[in-house]
């Protein structure tokens, strides 16, 4: 094969961006429900920042049962299967949601979305680990978790370009229409499944520390994914307005995508201790967090806080997923759908306190909250990590003749 700038293969690049842009597709319900949320309430009177948090919940929670399953199926049928399957409840979504005339409508579309999200996440790490040279999985991992704050940042947009002017029922069409292009965009083939290995000790890592890593996702993502619903609303709530909240929405994804790549260009550079790095990116996320809550004091502390926030507390996935893929070399789909099933679990629960606070206290009180949830990860995912430094120190992380291992992820 021929090789593309930067020495990586042309498929490999097809591989990346395919794996991008289902990303992005199978986040937009979410995300534009959070972000068109000021415009849905407008419409629908039974719609407030609590019920937002629990259709956000459900989205999650289906996620969460689904990525166990999605695993499962794209390491018996390969990734192409779950990202055509992902991409069309994800578009299913969308149009589900475009019509939605009442809570229960959104709340069902909610659910739609949640299952495409837990079968695509599974699917396209498969088919970079798959697809993509080792000494480049790094930064791959790195701009397919990229495409997360990048839909973030397509929803900001959004809201001042599509929804004060089209209304919010466009921005949702709009979104479904991009299924086409993605499905087409999928390859045919990702690479063949690696070989079990037949003699010598497996190389995975202990089951404990993919619990202790999937339960460390969990907190963060609880925080995580309540910056990227309540940011907007957070904004009004101060005084800034929609359109404003909008623009902030987007200057924050922007960083978090510039975060994701660049964590996953130096994990390549790096090769080894990468869940260390998630643990100090959390304890960021934390201190981002509390400058959110502070937000209300000056426009300025907000805007720092949202950038913050998405470069640190949401700028962590990607090396997360990179790091579980090494970490189970022989089931990257099945490992990265239980640490997924950790992370949509907390994010199930997540927005839904998170808008029950600021229903009924303040959006200060609900930041203060992502902030511990955020520093409980850190601890979380560095015990994780020790537990597989313990592996390695003791022997049961021998790799098979010719196998190469690289402990301490």
């Amino acid at each position: 094969m021929t090789e593309g700038p930067g020495g990586l293969r042309r498929p490999s690049v097809h591989v990346t961006a395919a794996t991008t842009a289902s990303t992005v597709l199978i986040h937009l319900p979410v995300f534009l429900l959070g972000g068109l949320a000021v415009l849905i309430r407008d419409d629908l009177a039974d719609f407030d920042e609590a019920r937002l948090g629990a259709a956000v919940s459900v989205f999650f929670g289906v996620s969460a049962l689904a990525s166990v399953l999605g695993g499962r199926l794209s390491e018996a049928r390969g990734p192409r299967l779950g990202m055509i399957i992902a991409a069309g409840l994800s578009a299913g979504s969308l149009v589900a949601l475009a019509t939605a005339s009442s809570l229960t409508g959104i709340v069902a579309a909610s659910a739609l979305g949640g299952a495409a999200n837990g079968v695509g996440q599974p699917a396209s790490n498969l088919g970079l680990a798959r697809g993509i040279r080792r000494v480049r999985q790094g930064v791959a991992f790195g701009i397919k978790q990229a495409s997360v704050p990048l839909a973030s940042l397509l929803v900001g947009f959004s809201v001042p370009l599509i929804g004060l002017t089209l209304g919010w029922r466009w921005t949702f069409a709009a979104g479904a229409a991009l299924v086409v292009g993605v499905i087409v965009l999928i390859p045919r083939r990702f690479g063949p499944a690696p070989a079990r290995p037949t003699t010598g000790v497996a190389t995975d890592a202990p089951r404990r520390s993919l619990a202790l890593l999937a339960v460390g996702a969990g907190f963060g993502s609880a925080a995580a994914n309540s910056l990227a619903t309540f940011a907007v609303l957070t904004a009004v709530a101060y005084g800034l307005g929609a359109g404003t909240g909008g623009y902030l929405l987007a200057l924050g994804s922007a960083a978090g995508v510039s975060a994701r790549v660049v964590t996953g260009w130096r994990a390549d550079r790096r090769g080894r201790a990468h869940l260390p790095v998630v643990a100090g990116m959390l304890v960021g996320g934390a201190f981002g967090y509390l400058l959110l809550a502070a937000g209300v004091l000056h426009p300025a502390v907000f805007a720092i806080g949202v950038v913050t926030a998405f470069a640190s507390g949401w700028g962590w996935p990607g090396l997360m997923a990179f790091a579980v893929v090494r970490l189970h070399p022989s089931s990257p789909g099945m490992a990265s759908g239980i640490v997924l099933a950790g992370g949509t679990a907390g994010a199930v629960v997540g927005p839904l306190v998170f808008g029950l606070i600021a229903r009924d206290a303040s959006f200060t009180a609900a930041w203060l909250l992502a902030a511990a949830l955020s520093a409980v990860g850190a601890a979380l995912v560095w015990f994780g990590r020790r537990t597989v430094s313990a592996a390695v120190t003791d022997g049961r992380m021998q790799a098979p003749p010719g196998a190469v291992v690289q402990p301490r992820s």
